[in-house]
C-alpha cells in the first residue's frame, strides 16, 4: 500500500519527540480473576519518525521501569523487585518498531518489546489522533507542530519472566493474569533542528 491509498488529514512527515507531560503509558491486568488493577509508568522517552509514506514510519521508546505507579506504594515496591520487573538488573523496557501496516480504519505498528532481557514481537493497534501545525503563541512553551497517537496491545507477562504462576485456590486460574493490556496515549512535538 502506498501513501496515495492512505489518507491522513493534516499529515506531517518528520521526526517527533514524545512529550511526557502530555502522554501516558499505562497497563491493566486482572487480579484474582475478579478485578482489574491499573497502573502507569511516569518516566519514558521516545522518538517517532513519520515518513513521506506513512507506512515507512517508525518508533523507538524507552520506559523507566522504576517509575511504575499502581496507586499503592507497597505493591509498587513488590513489582519493582526481582519477583516481577527486577528493576535493579533490568531498569528499562524498550520498544522498537519493525513496520507499519494498514488495518481497517487504523494501523498496526509491528515491533519488538524488550523486557527483563527478553525480546518478543508485540504488535500494537495504532490510531492516529491527528496533526496540529505550529499555530500557538510565540511565548507558549509548547509551541510547535504536534501529533497525537493512541496505541493498544497485549503482552503475556510469563513470556518475559515477569511474576509467577501462583493459582487461585480451588483451581480458579492464575492469581495474576498472564495477559497484560497496554494503553499508550502519546502526544509528540516536531523537532525543528
Amino acid at each position: 500500500m502506498t501513501a496515495e491509498l492512505v489518507e491522513i488529514p493534516g499529515y506531517i512527515a518528520g521526526t517527533w519527540t514524545i512529550d511526557p507531560l502530555h502522554s501516558g503509558v499505562g497497563f491493566t491486568i486482572r487480579h484474582l480473576m475478579v478485578s482489574k488493577v491499573r497502573g502507569r509508568f511516569g518516566t519514558f522517552e521516545g522518538t517517532i519518525v513519520t515518513g513521506d509514506d506513512p507506512l515507512d514510519s517508525s518508533v523507538t521508546a524507552t520506559i523507566d521501569l522504576a517509575s511504575i505507579d499502581t496507586g499503592i506504594a507497597q505493591r509498587d515496591e513488590h513489582v519493582r523487585s526481582a519477583d516481577f520487573l527486577d528493576v535493579e538488573k533490568y531498569p528499562a523496557m524498550t520498544y522498537r518498531s519493525t513496520g507499519v501496516r494498514p488495518d481497517g480504519d487504523g494501523f498496526v505498528l509491528d515491533g519488538e518489546l524488550t523486557l527483563r532481557g527478553v525480546t518478543k514481537q508485540v504488535p500494537l493497534d495504532l490510531e492516529m489522533g491527528g496533526f496540529a501545525p505550529d499555530t500557538f503563541r510565540q511565548d507558549d512553551p509548547f509551541k510547535g507542530a504536534r501529533a497525537g497517537f493512541t496505541a493498544t496491545g497485549e503482552i503475556r507477562r510469563l513470556e518475559f519472566g515477569v511474576g509467577d504462576t501462583t493459582m487461585v485456590p480451588g483451581g480458579g486460574g492464575l492469581g495474576l493474569s498472564d495477559k497484560v493490556q497496554i494503553i499508550l496515549e502519546i502526544q509528540a512535538s516536531l523537532q525543528t533542528s
